[in-house]
């Protein structure tokens, strides 16, 4: 049997965090959610996570931070990045920087499979 892939969700966004776990277990994936970067790093989460969705804009640690900050640990996540924020030249960068996506909101679920695809 082969074990499941976890992602996690970090987002600040109350209705990102309720609506994205219930499509992500549909395409086959355990969901962890968590509100806040700092919430992912208290959880040790980046020990448990094959893959991660990350919004960009968030209060505290932002999305960018956040994976700076486990690329310097050594704990990369392979991370699909997220934002309401339509900027191609911040797309541009983070994929340069070793991010398997960056969509921008609202983004279909065929966009999404895609990105998850290149976790699998």
């Amino acid at each position: 049997m082969t074990k499941r892939k976890q992602i996690s969700v970090v987002d600040d966004d109350e209705s990102v965090r309720e609506a994205l776990p219930d499509l992500l277990r549909s395409f086959g994936f355990d969901v962890h959610t968590f509100g806040s970067a700092e919430a992912f790093l208290h959880a040790g989460a980046f020990a448990f996570s094959d893959g991660m969705i990350l919004d960009i804009a968030m209060p505290g640690m932002t999305g960018p931070e956040l994976f700076k900050e486990l690329t310097r640990r050594g704990n990369q996540v392979p991370t699909i990045f997220v934002t309401a924020l339509k900027d191609e030249i911040l797309r541009t960068r983070l994929m340069k920087d070793g991010a398997v996506e960056c969509l921008f909101k609202p983004f279909g679920d065929e966009e999404l499979q895609v990105a998850l695809a290149a976790i699998d």
